[in-house]
């Protein structure tokens, strides 16, 4: 039987934030009902029985949003016997006690929250729907039902934002002691609400000198109070590694079920329709995006591999691929090592402090 990480999108949410480009909608509640059936359905279709469950995460949207009934009737379709890690994403403001528990119970036993800062004047500068103190309450009572897997989703280079405000708000979460912290920097996408107000000039982001400088302070500070920086934008407390997110940079598969929602099997990347009422109608029509030769596949490797700060396991890709990377990628290595982007070791090649400041650099030499 196949190992396999499975991915579960609910794309509801209660309002869309000012930076989101997710596939997320507000005011679709009257499908919540019917699309849960339909995510259920397209599960079952997969014949799950032919697979090992190793890792299920449920991602949105907002999947707190929604009656925890639906989450509970969606994990007892799947065969959870092996899974070793299960993990839903929640929202203060969406979220209540009954939700966390009615979690527990049926087997969740990893937690990611969306907070992003500490400051309200910043949550309410990109349309977050919650507060701080709101945050605590959830973070507190998720503690006292006995989750002890918590990841805290923070953000970087966010309008009015400064390096003393990104120092305050990683010093109040080390001192909550969760077991992973998520460190992303604000991306602007077109099409959001925040892309607007930037061209408008309503709103002003830090610059990119001020952005990696909140970066490295934020690296320094989490990783002197015992947090090990594992991947670009994560950092974890020895044994707290997100499990679904290290197999995905390790380029095993994935089932993703849901609108939206990709997939990678058999050498084959492919993804579900986005909008709610056409996924129901036509959850198995599946638009295939790349369908991988031993190339595409070696240089994915590279590319998902120099995410994880250990960097490629060379003896891993020999085994994986039959081939040395460093000859196969001797150019694209040898330009990068000029560059004082990557470091080859003995058995290891992985970025440089530098590297990870240009790392859309890195990964264009692999593409």
């Amino acid at each position: 039987m196949n190992e396999v990480n499975l991915y579960i999108h609910i794309p509801f949410c209660k309002k869309k934030c000012y930076y989101c480009d997710f596939i997320s909608y507000p005011n679709k509640d009257n499908y919540i009902e019917e699309y849960i059936d339909t995510v259920i359905k397209e599960y079952r279709n997969y014949k799950a029985e032919e697979y090992i469950i190793k890792t299920v995460y449920i991602g949105g949207g907002t999947p707190s949003y929604i009656d925890s009934k639906y989450i509970v009737k969606l994990l007892k379709e799947i065969n959870l016997e092996k899974a070793e890690e299960i993990t839903i994403e929640i929202n203060p403001g969406s979220v209540t006690k009954e939700k966390l528990r009615d979690y527990k119970k049926a087997g969740i036993n990893r937690l990611s929250i969306g907070l992003q800062a500490t400051q309200d004047i910043l949550l309410k500068e990109i349309g977050r729907i919650h507060t701080y103190n709101e945050f605590l309450n959830t973070y507190n009572i998720a503690r006292e039902i006995g989750f002890r897997n918590i990841n805290i989703d923070l953000m970087l280079a966010l309008p009015k934002q400064n390096i003393v405000d990104i120092i305050q708000s990683v010093k109040k979460i080390i001192e909550l002691n969760p077991e992973h912290i998520s460190i992303y920097s604000l991306i602007l996408e077109e099409g959001t609400k925040m892309y607007d107000m930037v061209n408008t000039q309503k709103c002003i982001l830090p610059d990119e000198d001020e952005e990696r400088k909140m970066y490295w302070t934020v690296k320094n500070l989490l990783e002197k109070n015992g947090y090990n920086h594992y991947e670009i934008s994560n950092f974890a407390k020895e044994g707290y590694y997100s499990k679904h997110n290290i197999d995905c940079w390790n380029q095993k598969e994935y089932i993703g079920i849901g609108a939206s929602a990709h997939s990678y099997l058999n050498n084959r990347r492919y993804s579900n329709l986005e909008k709610i009422d056409e996924y129901i109608k036509n959850y198995n029509d599946k638009k295939t995006h790349e369908i991988q030769d031993k190339i595409s596949q070696e240089k994915e490797y590279m590319i998902l591999g120099l995410r994880k700060l250990e960097g490629v396991n060379i003896s891993d890709f020999k085994l994986k691929f039959s081939e040395n990377p460093i000859y196969l990628f001797r150019n694209e290595l040898n330009k990068l090592v000029d560059l004082q982007l990557i470091e080859i070791e003995l058995n290891n090649i992985k970025l440089t402090d530098r590297g990870m400041d240009l790392a859309n650099i890195v990964w264009e030499e692999f593409v």
